[in-house]
């Protein structure tokens, strides 16, 4: 057990029988009243955010999250289906909790799987993924005038916007936290 005291960004716990991620801690003491520890915290199964008030002291469940390096092997229209590099066992994970990771995912690519007591959690990805640019539209002379851009197609169908230099078949990295052009790979 730790204490909501103990809680900082990062740590993972058990709390109404959902798991979640501390994302900030604010704790708030007066002279009168006992301290208040107010936690923004991610539902990890959910994905959606919220504050929790504990008072100081609280005996809180921590949540011990593994994480396992598993191969992404394809999509069958319902299920993506990962492959663990060490035991060969296959997982079955429903792509409506995979729409968002889908965009840099490619056959292939070795990833993290988050799993709670054999739970699978989601995909954990790399801040920046390299995707090669498979279609874009030609650059117009002219058009310089301040961070001009154009629309690019990345392999795993992601839409982007790219700078004007940059030309099919050429790698870039994305950010997979807001799917935008970050630069050249």
């Amino acid at each position: 057990m730790i204490t909501s005291n103990d809680l900082r960004p990062g740590i993972t716990f058990s709390y109404e029988n959902n798991i979640y991620v501390c994302l900030d801690a604010s704790h708030n003491k007066t002279a009168m009243r006992q301290m208040i520890v107010k936690a923004k915290a991610k539902n990890l199964r959910s994905g959606s955010i919220i504050e929790i008030s504990f008072t100081g002291g609280d005996k809180i469940e921590p949540a011990h999250i593994d994480k396992n390096e598993m191969q992404y092997l394809y999509d069958d229209g319902e299920n993506v289906i990962f492959m663990d590099t060490s035991s060969f066992d296959q997982i079955e994970i429903p792509r409506t909790r995979l729409e968002w990771e889908l965009n840099f995912l490619r056959p292939q690519d070795n990833v993290m799987i988050s799993m709670y007591e054999g739970e699978i959690l989601g995909v954990i990805l790399p801040d920046k993924v390299a995707l090669k640019i498979v279609e874009t539209e030609p650059a117009v002379k002219g058009d310089t005038t301040t961070n001009a851009s154009k629309r690019a197609v990345c392999e795993t169908g992601l839409e982007i916007k790219v700078p004007l230099f940059i030309s099919q078949d050429e790698i870039v990295l994305v950010s997979t936290v807001d799917g935008k052009y970050s630069s050249r790979a």
